[in-house]
């Protein structure tokens, strides 16, 4: 029997040009459901600017994490050989990360060392997912030996620095001192993953197949959305408490913005960039394509949207409370959280469809304005209002590219519908000849 793919130490298959997404990709990402939701529920407990940081700083090590696991399996097929293996010890590292969230920055006496503990599993991670991207370049016959210093040689370094930022709160610092020396260590070390991932875009990895990578990035923004919704129903809490209308009405509201960041995002700009991308030159300029557009600028899309997260789940909390004084603006930072997060995903769609399409959508730089305008008004008007006016700008935008974009939808939507049917048929007639 013809061999049909080049097979590799440990059974490695490598990844085919239009390969699509690997199901244990999919059950890969089941952890990162929980890393959201537990950075969300970290932060949230300390709602500061020294909570938001660590927040923030944590999503983008795990964030990077993920992107390793995704170079690799652009290259791999995960569920094949004994790559499965490696990838459910990854995940394993990834929850055991998850888990260590709360400690990341302080040291629970009675336990492990948690800020060990994140740079012991990150080093793990990627160990697991740089070796076996190793073991493929060799099978492909490529120049393994340099690749294998370039790749390495960031993560050790990173993980160096966070080991450092580790060790911090046993030398005695002040609370605040040792925050902010761990801090920057963390962002030293991003600094050296973020800065190699950018220089080595095309020499240490690129992109074989751009379904696949396009489809991956669009299901890990689905499950920061998953966290959104997950943050509506923690924060209206009706378990042990009743049904009031304004909590209805609340949580109406931020589902109505769910579906509308899932429209601005899916509905007209993704599909025109998967056709941009799969249009691009092939090598150098669709890696670069491929590392501006979704590695680096899908980051800030999904802290735009764990900062909406807590703001919303801050306002629906009050409006959920028995008794509740309708006529009182909500406390503390949740509005400008929800309104600057939203500003912050629009903003990082916006780099998005600039870096692929070439193109800038001026309902959404109004709609960036309409946020800055009306976040002041909305922390000073009953919460209720707040959320509502949220809403509105969102339902606004929205309708306004209904109208002004109608016809660029109609024409995308046609020639994505003949690009589905076609290869559809394709494949249904190659199942035909393959089992008549």
């Amino acid at each position: 029997m013809k061999r049909i793919e080049q097979v590799g130490p440990g059974g490695l298959h490598l990844v085919r040009p239009g390969a699509r997404v690997d199901r244990l990709e999919i059950f890969f990402d089941l952890v990162y459901v929980f890393a959201f939701y537990n950075i969300t529920r970290v932060t949230a407990g300390e709602l500061t600017g020294r909570g938001l940081i660590a927040g923030m700083l944590v999503l983008a090590l795990l964030w990077w994490a993920w992107c390793s696991h995704m170079v690799l399996a652009n290259r791999v097929r995960v569920g094949e050989g004994s790559a499965p293996l490696a990838m459910f010890m990854a995940m394993a590292a990834v929850f055991i990360t998850s888990l260590s969230i709360p400690q990341a920055f302080i040291d629970e006496p009675g336990g492990l060392p948690g800020p060990l503990v994140v740079p012991c599993c990150y080093l793990l991670i990627r160990g697991l997912h740089l070796t076996l991207y190793w073991f493929a370049a060799r099978t492909a016959q490529e120049a393994a030996r340099p690749r294998w210093l370039r790749l390495f040689t960031p993560p050790l370094l990173a993980t160096s620095l966070l080991v450092v930022a580790g060790l911090i709160p046993y030398h005695g610092f002040a609370p605040d001192t040792a925050f902010r020396l761990q801090a920057a260590c963390w962002l030293a070390a991003l600094a050296v993953e973020y800065a190699a991932g950018f220089a080595l875009a095309g020499k240490g990895w690129a992109v074989l197949s751009a379904n696949h990578w396009v489809e991956r990035f669009e299901l890990i923004l689905m499950v920061a959305l998953g966290e959104l919704i997950i943050s509506i129903g923690v924060g209206s809490d009706l378990i042990d408490r009743p049904i009031t209308w304004p909590a209805v009405f609340g949580a109406g509201f931020a589902v109505a913005v769910t579906a509308a960041v899932w429209w601005l995002y899916f509905d007209l700009v993704a599909p025109a960039a998967v056709q941009a991308f799969h249009a691009s030159a092939h090598g150098e300029p669709r890696t670069r394509l491929a590392r501006d557009a979704y590695a680096y600028l899908h980051l800030p899309m999904i802290a735009g949207l764990i900062l909406v997260a807590l703001g919303m789940e801050e306002v629906l909390h009050q409006l959920g409370t028995p008794d509740i004084d309708l006529a009182a603006p909500v406390d503390g930072p949740a509005v400008p959280l929800a309104f600057g997060g939203l500003a912050l995903f629009l903003l990082s769609h916006l780099g998005f469809q600039l870096r692929t399409l070439g193109t800038v959508t001026g309902s959404r730089v109004v709609a960036i304005a309409g946020l800055a305008v009306t976040a002041p008004v909305a922390v000073r008007i009953p919460a209720l209002a707040g959320l509502a006016l949220l809403t509105g700008v969102c339902v606004c935008l929205v309708l306004a590219e209904l109208v002004l974009l109608s016809g660029s939808r109609r024409r995308l939507r046609r020639e994505s519908l003949r690009e589905r049917l076609t290869h559809e048929a394709r494949e249904s007639a190659w199942r035909r000849r393959r089992y008549r």
